[in-house]
C-alpha cells in the first residue's frame, strides 16, 4: 500500500484541476456548427465574425459563439379577434414563415425577434382586416396575405429577417353571422335558380315561336310553289288543248277541203248537229241572229227532198 502524504493529495488535485480546465478549453475552443446555421462570435461581448457551417475554433475564456438558425421557420400565431370595417368581430389565426437572412442584424437590432415579429404580426393582422367588409375578409384572403407581408417587411428588413409568405389560416365570424351568411346563400341559391328557370322557360318560347315561324314561312313557300305548279300545268294544259283543237280544225278544214262538199251536204251536217243539240235534256238553242245560213239549209234541203218525191 503506497501512502500518500499531504503534499501528494495537493499536487493530486491540481492535477485534477488543470485537466478540468484544459478540458473546459478545448470544449469552448473547438466548435461545430450544424448545416443550416451559421455561427456568431463575440468577444467579450462585441461582434467579432460570423462563421459558416463547419468546425470553428475560438479563443477560450475570451469568445463566445452563438449558433443561429438560418432555415425558414414556420411561426404558427395565436387565434385573435380583430374587428372588420363593417364592426363585425371575427377570429383569425396565421402562419408567418420567416427566414433570417442577416445573423448580425437579427441579434444586435432587436432583442427576441421571435416575440417582436409574433407582436407586429398581431398589429398587421389588425390593420388590414381592419380595413376590409366582413365579405372582402372571408373572400380575399390573397390579398390579406400580401398586404400583411408587405406591412410586416418594411420593418423586418431592418432586423436582417425575411417575410418568405403569410398564410392565413382560419378567419371565423361569429356563429349568429354565419347562420345569417348561410341563409343570404340559400336566398341566392333560389334567386339564380328561379332567374335561370325564367331564363329558360324564356329560350324555350323563343325557340318554339321562332319555330311556328319557320314552319309558317316553309308552309306559305309549299303552298306558293304548289300554285306556281299548279298555273304551269294549268297553262301548259290550256297550250296543249289550244294546239288539239287548232290541229283540229285545221284536219277537219283539210278533209272538208279535200272532200269538196255541196251545199246540200252543208245543210244535212247543220240540221244533224241541230237535232243532237236538241236531244239534250238541258240543252237550250238560241238562233242567231244571223239564221239566214241555217233557212238555206233546210230550204235547200226541202227542194232536195220535193224533187225526190217527183
Amino acid at each position: 500500500m503506497i501512502a500518500i502524504g499531504p503534499v501528494g493529495i495537493g499536487g493530486l488535485v491540481v492535477a485534477v484541476i488543470v485537466v478540468l480546465v484544459v478540458l473546459m478549453m478545448l470544449k469552448n475552443m473547438i466548435n461545430i456548427v450544424q448545416q443550416g446555421e451559421v455561427g456568431v462570435v463575440k468577444r467579450l461581448g462585441e461582434y467579432q465574425k460570423t462563421h459558416e457551417p463547419g468546425l470553428v475554433i475560438i479563443a477560450p475564456f475570451i469568445d463566445g459563439l452563438q449558433r443561429v438558425d438560418m432555415r425558414e421557420i414556420p411561426r404558427t400565431g395565436d387565434r385573435q379577434e380583430v374587428i372588420t370595417w363593417d364592426n363585425v368581430v371575427v377570429t383569425v389565426n396565421a402562419t408567418i414563415f420567416t427566414q433570417i437572412v442577416d445573423a448580425k442584424q437579427a441579434l444586435f437590432s432587436i432583442a427576441q425577434f421571435d416575440v417582436a415579429i409574433d407582436a407586429l404580426a398581431r398589429t398587421a393582422l389588425r390593420s388590414v382586416i381592419g380595413t376590409l367588409s366582413l365579405d372582402e375578409a372571408l373572400s380575399e384572403r390573397e390579398r390579406i396575405n400580401v398586404d400583411v407581408q408587405a406591412m410586416m417587411e418594411a420593418v423586418t428588413d431592418k432586423w436582417g429577417i425575411r417575410i418568405s409568405r403569410i398564410e392565413i389560416v382560419e378567419i371565423a365570424p361569429p356563429p349568429q353571422i354565419l347562420q345569417a351568411l348561410a341563409l343570404q346563400k340559400t336566398a341566392d341559391q333560389e334567386k339564380r335558380a328561379k332567374i335561370l328557370l325564367s331564363e329558360g322557360c324564356q329560350q324555350a318560347a323563343i325557340n318554339i315561336a321562332d319555330g311556328a315561324a319557320k314552319a309558317a314561312i316553309r308552309a306559305a313557300q309549299g303552298e306558293r310553289e304548289a300554285a306556281i305548279l299548279r298555273a304551269e300545268g294549268n297553262r301548259q294544259a290550256s297550250i296543249l288543248e289550244a294546239e288539239g283543237r287548232a290541229q283540229a280544225i285545221a284536219s277537219i278544214y283539210g278533209a272538208i277541203q279535200t272532200a269538196a262538199p255541196t251545199p246540200s251536204t252543208i245543210a244535212i251536217l247543220q240540221l244533224d248537229t241541230l237535232s243532237k243539240f236538241a236531244d239534250s235534256d238541258n240543252a237550250k238553242i238560241v238562233v242567231p241572229y244571223e239564221s239566214a245560213g241555217l233557212l238555206g239549209a233546210a230550204q235547200t234541203l226541202k227542194t232536195m227532198l220535193g224533187g225526190a218525191s217527183t
